[in-house]
């Protein structure tokens, strides 16, 4: 059935709309750029279908867990042309190949041979060439890992011959050193048998040294008795206005016949300075005050008056009533050992030695410096105040001795005499002679006004060790390495007395303060207490082992304080007895010192510190 549809019928025109602005600007209409669309984006759908596949089995190809199969390779049978061509060629056989090219391609071309009479090889035969493939590459690795296998066989055998030689050597070694651990137990074995053998020694060199000492002794008081007899003698003959020299004195003057005055002190003295110029002729010829050196000074006259038995006899210092010491101040003196202390007469003043080469002055208790001295090319081994405090003495390893004075603050005179290094010095009380002990087996007494050495005092056979004026007094005391302890009259250089008994090097002697005992300490650490009117021992006591290298008297004459090498300073008590021990160095104790009012004590040791003790 048909029905009829009307239509309306229109058509397009183009028309512009206005378009009201605010900013009365004309837009225009932007043309679209055609250059923009290029052929090669316009794909039809058969290229839009394939694009979108491939993306799918890009997709399909990258998605994890999917791998793609490798293709297989099928061996294909060989023919048994191809065969037999191979075998011929693989063995070499080239004419009977060339025989079978020719019969085989004439055959085809007749039409006898066809395709299909020629079958494929059976597989046993590819089979067995693969087989003797198998077995060529095989023999090519058998012989490879053959010369492999004969490689580390020469270097086994090599191996084996090291081992060997280290083998042989170690067992070489073990055989030297059983041997070298048995001449070790032989060794020591026989240095078993020494103690036994140095004590032997020990008891026969002491038996000996007795023996000696005892001759030195008996030599000694011969020889007194001998010089005694020779001045008598000598008087004798002045006397009776005659004079003939004896044959055991060497006397340089000629046979006068004058009579002169007996052998008094002033014509020894005279006696010996005559000797000493040579001159020639009797002393009676010279002038009564006669003088070689006119600027020698006199000793003065032994009175016999020592002011301080006064305060040897008053009351108990302090320190002495306290019973005991307590460290009160320390300071740092030097950068070496400190090896001699001495206090200044009036002042609170103390002046050090030292190895350092220098000597120093200080202010205590506060441990002040005040002074510094320097000049000296070794090391200083002792220093003394003179007695008025004005100037220091100063002992030296460059054996010379050197005054310093303090108002000019230089070193006024240096003494050169001594011919080995300088131990110890002393003043006498009077200011005018100053006592030295050398390790040149002497000591000697220099006149600081003429400035030259009054006398040596020759008699000891070791170093002189330490020497000391008797207070108040002409005689010295010295003590030396040859194990004795000596008296001499400082006026004359002659040995008065001499103590025997430490079987050791004496390092040290020195008197109390009333001049009654004298104590003296060796290298073991044994002191002695010397009565200086019987001559003989009161006491003695050990505080070794170690050296005893310094002592010292209290004011009061009760306690004895000895500086040991074991860094103590040991107290002993004359009434009781008793030994203390106080500790505060760190090294060896070198030097000690008393105050002489008693109110303190100082040290000096190897720590390079002084210490002071109340």
């Amino acid at each position: 059935m048909a029905s009829t549809v009307e239509v309306e019928q229109f058509y397009i025109e183009k028309e512009e709309v206005a378009f009201d602005s605010d900013d009365e600007f004309k837009y225009e209409e932007v043309p679209v750029d055609e250059e923009i669309s290029t052929p090669e984006l316009e794909e039809d759908l058969d290229a839009a279908v394939r694009t979108i596949r491939e993306a799918k089995e890009d997709a399909i190809a990258m998605a994890p867990g999917q791998s793609i199969p490798k293709p297989a390779v099928f061996t294909k049978p060989e023919v048994v042309d191809d065969f037999v061509r191979n075998f011929l060629i693989h063995m070499g056989m080239w004419r009977t190949l060339d025989s079978l090219q020719t019969e085989w391609y004439e055959l085809q071309e007749r039409g006898i041979l066809k395709y299909t009479d020629v079958g494929d090889v059976p597989d046993v035969y590819t089979r067995n060439q693969q087989l003797e493939n198998d077995i060529e590459f095989l023999q090519q690795e058998v012989t490879k890992y053959k010369n492999a296998a004969l490689k580390a066989k020469d270097l086994y055998v090599k191996l084996r011959k090291e081992r060997d030689f280290h083998r042989m050597h170690h067992k070489r070694i073990v055989q030297e050193k059983n041997k070298l651990i048995d001449d070790i137990k032989r060794l020591k074995r026989h240095y078993t048998q020494y103690p036994q053998q140095l004590d032997a020694l020990k008891v026969r060199y002491e038996a000996a040294m007795k023996e000696k000492m005892l001759a030195n002794l008996e030599r000694d008081r011969a020889h007194g008795q001998l010089i005694g007899l020779q001045c008598t003698l000598k008087g004798i003959e002045n006397f009776q206005g005659t004079y003939t020299p004896s044959p055991c004195i060497t006397d340089k003057k000629p046979e006068e016949k004058k009579a002169s005055k007996g052998p008094t002190h002033k014509q020894l003295l005279l006696e010996r300075q005559k000797r000493a110029l040579g001159a020639e002729g009797d002393i009676a010829n010279q002038a009564p005050g006669f003088k070689r050196f006119v600027n020698d000074s006199e000793f003065p006259v032994d009175n016999g008056v020592n002011p301080q038995i006064n305060l040897a006899r008053g009351a108990l210092g302090p320190i002495a009533k306290a019973g005991g010491f307590r460290l009160s101040g320390s300071f740092n003196a030097h950068t070496h050992a400190v090896s001699g202390l001495s206090l200044h007469p009036r002042k609170q003043i103390l002046a050090t030695a030292s190895d350092d080469q220098t000597w120093k002055i200080w202010a205590i208790p506060s441990g002040e410096i005040i002074m510094t001295g320097e000049g000296h090319t070794d090391w200083v081994s002792d220093c003394d105040f003179h007695p008025i405090g004005s100037s220091l003495a100063t002992t030296s390893g460059d054996t010379t001795v050197k005054i310093w004075d303090f108002s000019k603050a230089a070193c006024v005179h240096t003494f050169t005499d001594h011919s080995a290094a300088v131990w110890s010095c002393s003043w006498h009380n009077c200011g005018d002679f100053l006592a030295t002990s050398s390790m040149d087996n002497s000591a000697k007494v220099f006149d600081l006004n003429s400035l030259r050495c009054r006398h040596t005092l020759r008699g000891h056979t070791d170093s002189v060790n330490t020497v000391q004026f008797f207070p108040y007094s002409n005689t010295l005391l010295t003590s030396s390495a040859d194990k004795t302890v000596s008296l001499w009259d400082g006026r004359t250089g002659l040995c008065a007395q001499t103590f025997y008994g430490h079987m050791h090097s004496v390092n040290h002697a020195t008197f109390n303060l009333r001049g009654s005992t004298i104590a003296s300490c060796d290298a073991y650490g044994v002191v002695k207490l010397w009565d200086v009117r019987s001559v003989a021992p009161i006491a003695s006591f050990d505080v070794g082992p170690q050296a005893a290298n310094k002592l010292a008297f209290d004011p009061s004459n009760t306690v004895i304080a000895v500086a040991s090498s074991d860094s103590t300073i040991k107290i002993y008590e004359l009434a009781t007895g008793l030994i203390t021990a106080v500790a505060g160095h760190e090294d060896a104790v070198q030097c000690i010192y008393f105050d002489p009012s008693g109110e303190f004590m100082v040290s000096g040791g190897s720590d390079n510190f002084v210490r002071i003790w109340s």
